[in-house]
């Protein structure tokens, strides 16, 4: 397949999805992009470093920004505070070049990425009992 027919399939997939599986694609991005960081890090791969986190950092910019206070209430809160620590994390481990504080955000990453495949199972499975119930 060559790039550029990659690339339309890629868009379409994105602009197609449901809101829940783009959530899941963001978090996949900001995984992916982190364990990239972690071994520029690891191998003192400094610009690799830098842009790796600069897209994880976006990424986790992104879901901060989209939180819906009025909805979302004390559980948005918690995000914005969860996703605020990451940031300085990804600050940090990009200004010293210690994975740690990258590894320390991939913990978080998986665990909140495991949370929301679940909920989103259980919404799905709710809504699919609502149809046929």
């Amino acid at each position: 397949m060559n790039k550029n027919a990659y690339q339309k399939y890629k868009n379409t997939s994105v602009q197609s999805a449901s809101r829940e599986k783009i959530l899941l694609m963001l978090y996949e991005g900001a995984i992916k992009f982190t364990k990239l960081a972690i071994k520029a890090a690891e191998e003192k791969k400094i610009a690799d470093r830098g842009m790796n986190i600069g897209r994880a950092f976006d990424i986790i910019m992104e879901l901060n920004n989209t939180l819906d206070h009025k909805v979302g209430g004390e559980v948005a809160n918690q995000l914005e505070q969860l996703y605020m620590f990451m940031m300085e994390q990804y600050t940090k481990g990009n200004i010293t070049g210690d994975p740690e504080p990258l590894r320390a955000n991939l913990k978080l990453l998986q665990t909140l990425y495991d949370g929301w495949v679940q909920a989103v199972e259980k919404f799905k499975n709710e809504n699919a009992d609502k149809k046929t119930g």
